[in-house]
């Protein structure tokens, strides 16, 4: 059985994820993926949008999922230890050198293949570029937008 792994914030959920995922399944026979805490996408992107706990759930329950877990704040290769994967999926956009995982993973005993993924053409293929959406449609529309 070849086990997947794939990460990622997965702040507002896009089809963009959900191709990066199915992607990574079709590696494999198991998909694991690691949803960072709010603290790592506070450190490293943004203040999240939505909580890790909502994030946690939404990718839970996606059916080409076959576990999700919570990352790490500290040492993010724990994680790969205790999943112990034996292909890494990088979305196109992840800021990771593929040779510098596969070298700290053989650092720790584990072979591990990573793989970068390919980038899907969408208009809204983006968190940022969503958030960027509806403020635009929201400053022209102010007008008729009603409060709940």
């Amino acid at each position: 059985m070849t086990r997947v792994m794939a990460s990622g914030v997965f702040d507002i959920l896009h089809p963009g994820h959900l191709r990066y995922l199915q992607e990574a399944k079709d590696l494999g026979d198991e998909l694991v993926v690691v949803v960072a805490t709010d603290a790592t996408v506070r450190r490293r992107k943004h203040e999240p949008i939505t909580p890790e706990n909502m994030r946690l759930e939404l990718i839970s329950a996606l059916r080409m999922v076959d576990k999700a877990y919570l990352g790490n704040d500290g040492d993010m290769f724990g994680v790969v230890e205790s999943i112990r994967p034996d292909i890494i999926a990088l979305g196109y956009d992840q800021n990771f050198e593929e040779g510098m995982i596969e070298k700290a993973m053989a650092e720790r005993g584990l072979s591990v293949k990573v793989v970068r993924l390919s980038q899907h053409g969408e208009d809204l293929n983006g968190t940022r570029k969503i958030i960027g959406k509806i403020i635009d449609w929201y400053s022209q529309n102010k007008s008729i937008v009603k409060e709940d």
